[in-house]
């Protein structure tokens, strides 16, 4: 009987590689999970292109009010920034996710859980911890520390394997969105004497084509938590989203910046986080 592993899947290319990876590499059978952040897409069509790729199945799970109540909002009373500038957000995702894996794996009696993260970043420490946490007898296996494959030879690795991606070599960003923010890195970004290409980004439009009238708005707090807009109460993914939406559309949130990681590397992100950007501010 074949072994399972969880995969954390996004539809990205990294996780979508790790489906066919992880079959050819363990022979196992692979679940994949992807969970509702908050961030833009349709989970059933990312559901559906993991069982075209050939997850044996593949599950998603509805988390922005979590995401949003124990995890979002704590962050934002602590008016939270790493290094004064970038608030968090796939950072506060991570250790949610990885408990849904551990989760998941559990209901499935699988024996490992995977992630897409890679070793240069944060984001394997979260990952890893919070299994080892809630799952220490479980395998964790992170495809992208394994294989020797280059950003290039992924999209060619997709390519010959008829996986689905939605970067190429002119456009090969890695994204990651949520309710909180979104980040984008690789490609052209990996130089920081570039100045970062309009195409990456997707949440807030350039500061030269924004309206030229401010927009005012009107916040509501009660003990730290944001409660309505413009005189409308909301719950607080709802607002969230609001301020997305009219920040972005401001050129509000844009965050360029070169961050220290826990490995002791340097790395070139840009985040865009316009709901962040103005409820911390306010």
């Amino acid at each position: 009987m074949k072994e399972t592993a969880v995969l954390a899947y996004s539809g990205g290319l990294d996780t979508s590689v790790a489906i066919r990876w992880l079959q050819e590499k363990y022979g196992m059978e692979v679940v994949a999970l992807a969970a509702d952040l908050g961030q833009p897409g349709d989970l059933e069509e990312i559901r559906l292109k993991a069982l075209r790729i050939g997850a044996a199945d593949a599950v998603t799970l509805d988390l922005r009010q979590v995401f949003a109540e124990e995890y979002v909002l704590p962050a934002l009373k602590a008016n939270a920034l790493y290094e004064g500038k970038y608030p968090l957000a796939t950072s506060l995702a991570r250790p949610l996710i990885a408990t849904a894996l551990v989760e998941e794996a559990r209901r499935r009696r699988a024996s490992a859980v995977a992630h897409g993260c890679t070793g240069k970043g944060n984001d394997q420490v979260r990952f890893d911890l919070t299994v080892m946490a809630l799952g220490p007898d479980l395998r964790i296996i992170a495809p992208l520390r394994e294989w020797s494959m280059s950003r290039e030879e992924e999209i060619e690795y997709a390519q010959r394997h008829g996986i689905p991606v939605p970067v190429t070599a002119e456009s090969p960003y890695s994204v990651d969105e949520n309710l909180w923010g979104r980040s984008c890195e690789a490609g052209v970004l990996e130089d920081p004497m570039v100045e970062p290409p309009e195409d990456a980004f997707q949440w807030t439009v350039s500061p030269h084509r924004a309206p030229e009238e401010p927009l005012y708005i009107e916040l509501e707090f009660r003990a730290g938590r944001p409660v309505a807009l413009d005189g409308r109460e909301m719950g607080l993914v709802e607002l969230i989203t609001e301020l997305n939406r009219l920040g972005g559309a401001h050129g509000v949130g844009r965050i360029d910046m070169i961050e220290n990681r826990l490995v002791g590397i340097k790395s070139r992100e840009i985040y865009e986080a316009p709901a962040a950007t103005i409820l911390i501010e306010a």
